[in-house]
């Protein structure tokens, strides 16, 4: 997951009872799997004494930066959000790396044409 961040902020009052999904991901921020995967991905804490809401920011790696509101928003779902726009980057590059213009334009004809069949033919047709 944190390949694709330069930096994550999580942001809490620990004795707000809404912390859980900040909490739970500082500790997928702090595993070492995720570590490893990115050890440049500054991650920060900061602890607040004011009743604001629980909130995780972070910054991809071209420079994106998402906001997530750790009250309504499970830390698992926030992991996959990011897993997803890392991937639409990966792909991205992997497009720019090649030459290739980004985003993709598929001009409307291609779109409606019909795809050609992959299904094996059965024994008895190819017989005949």
């Amino acid at each position: 997951m944190l390949k694709f961040l330069s930096r994550v902020r999580i942001e809490f009052n620990a004795l707000d009872p809404r912390t859980a999904s900040c909490l739970e991901f500082l500790a997928q921020c702090n595993a070492r799997k995720a570590k490893e995967s990115n050890p440049s991905c500054a991650v920060q804490v900061k602890r607040r004494t004011d009743n604001q809401p629980p909130k995780i920011t972070v910054t991809f790696v071209n420079g994106v930066e998402q906001v997530y509101d750790a009250t309504t928003t499970p830390a698992q779902d926030i992991r996959n959000m990011i897993l997803e726009k890392g991937q639409s980057l990966e792909t991205e590059q992997m497009f720019r790396d090649a030459g290739e213009s980004w985003p993709v334009i598929i001009p409307a004809d291609e779109l409606h044409q019909p795809a050609p069949g992959t299904k094996p033919k059965k024994a008895e047709e190819k017989k005949q």
